[in-house]
């Protein structure tokens, strides 16, 4: 959320902003009901002060005077009484506006309408050669029974798939590796609730808009989280940080679910984009003067993960259209599939400056007073993805796949996976 009094000094930036984003949300209404709001609120204050003051009058008041005293605060009761009601119904009214304003672009971020305007920012380590061609990560992952999506379809439905033998001793090995590196970077390890109720999700800025890429249990009033980002960020919603616990740092592990809702038709086959997922997470708490730097070195650690697995990548700046709500600036990582001839998202990491923290009500306590701190969010490994990345990049020719050498320490020993294994 951003800060109303932000939003009152710069109509004509946050303007631009949400232009950049391609979000339309009417700035002009929601400066006219903040007018009305302070103007009812002064009003009412005035109401409540004068009655504060007649009532010591009233108490010393006696005869005539006293019941006209007593006349004039019902009539004030009753000034109170049709105000209030003005009142609620302009919060309410200036509370669902607030909340679609999104988070506006930093300055770097390079303007554009949408992922095909991204810019590639370099691209990192030397792509496989094969003496063969190359074979798409499914047509190996059937033939060594790693992926089974058949069967997953036939009791879940499309967008599923069952992970299996030594692809699920793969997923393991990519988790403790991560928090192997990430532990030792000060991330404090976590497996947070896949669930939270609405206050919550809605705080993180996902439901005003991309609600429908959110599954529901309407039952219980529940939301199940797209990236552990959101129950994490939550955490600490409504306390206060010492200004010596910034940056506070969590690698946190859970599965993941989304609708797709987006994405009719893309990506159908396989386990690229599915409805449910597993992944570690970084997020990080900080100080404002702090997140831009807070921000590479998510970048840093996503890359020094990606370059340990021996994975060739490119680093791709997303523009104002990519960003979502709650994001001012967003990187991503592709990793190269060359089963598919082409670089794949595998990792994303977000600035979210005080966009989040002002909806959690998330502060530090320094000397100048209290502060909204930032909040930033990076993916460490998402499992899917980077098994993908690895069956393609370390595929052979007989159809067998090579374990990088930096997960063999975590497979006891397995150094190829192969048919009859």
């Amino acid at each position: 959320m951003l800060d109303i009094k932000f939003i009152r000094e710069n109509p004509k930036k946050v303007k631009e902003g949400c232009q950049k984003k391609q979000v339309k949300v009417d700035i002009d209404k929601l400066l006219k009901l903040d007018g009305v709001h302070r103007k009812l609120l002064q009003d009412i204050e005035a109401l409540r002060a004068q009655k504060n003051k007649a009532s010591g009058k009233i108490a010393q008041a006696k005869g005539k005077e006293k019941i006209k005293l007593i006349n004039e605060m019902k009539e004030v009761d009753a000034k109170t009484d049709h105000l209030e009601p003005k009142l609620k119904k302009v919060e309410e009214e200036f509370g669902k506006l607030i909340l679609q304003v999104p988070n506006l672009p930093l300055d770097e971020v390079p303007v554009g309408k949408d992922e095909s305007e991204n810019k590639v920012v370099r691209q990192v380590g030397d792509k496989p050669k094969f003496d063969f061609k190359p074979k798409d990560y499914m047509e190996i992952a059937e033939k060594l029974d790693l992926i089974d999506t058949k069967r997953a379809a036939k009791v879940a439905g499309s967008r599923f798939g069952y992970i299996k033998n030594e692809a699920t001793l793969l997923e393991f090995a990519l988790i403790q590796f991560a928090f192997n590196i990430l532990t030792k970077e000060g991330f404090i390890p976590v497996v947070p609730p896949v669930m939270l109720n609405e206050k919550a999700m809605r705080a993180m800025g996902y439901l005003e808009r991309g609600s429908e890429e959110v599954y529901q249990t309407k039952q219980d009033g529940l939301y199940l989280v797209g990236t552990s980002e959101q129950s994490v960020g939550t955490m600490h919603m409504e306390e206060v940080f010492k200004e010596s616990d910034l940056p506070r740092r969590y690698a946190a592990f859970s599965t993941c679910f989304r609708r797709e809702a987006g994405s009719y038709g893309k990506d159908t086959k396989g386990i690229l984009r599915v409805h449910q997922f597993d992944k570690v997470e970084m997020f990080s708490f900080t100080k404002p003067q702090d997140s831009t730097n807070e921000h590479q070195f998510l970048l840093s650690t996503q890359e020094k993960i990606v370059q340990a697995l021996k994975l060739p990548y490119q680093v791709v700046q997303m523009c104002t259209g990519d960003l979502g709500d709650p994001a001012a600036n967003k990187i991503d990582i592709e990793c190269w599939m060359p089963g598919q001839g082409t670089y794949r998202e595998t990792h994303s990491t977000s600035n979210c400056t005080d966009f989040q923290a002002r909806r959690l009500n998330i502060r530090y306590k320094s000397t100048d007073g209290l502060n909204y701190t930032h909040t930033l969010n990076g993916t460490a490994v998402a499992i899917g993805r980077l098994l993908i990345a690895i069956i393609e990049n370390y595929q052979q020719k007989d159809g067998s796949v090579k374990i990088p050498e930096a997960l063999k320490p975590y497979l006891g020993g397995l150094k190829v996976i192969k048919v009859g294994a």
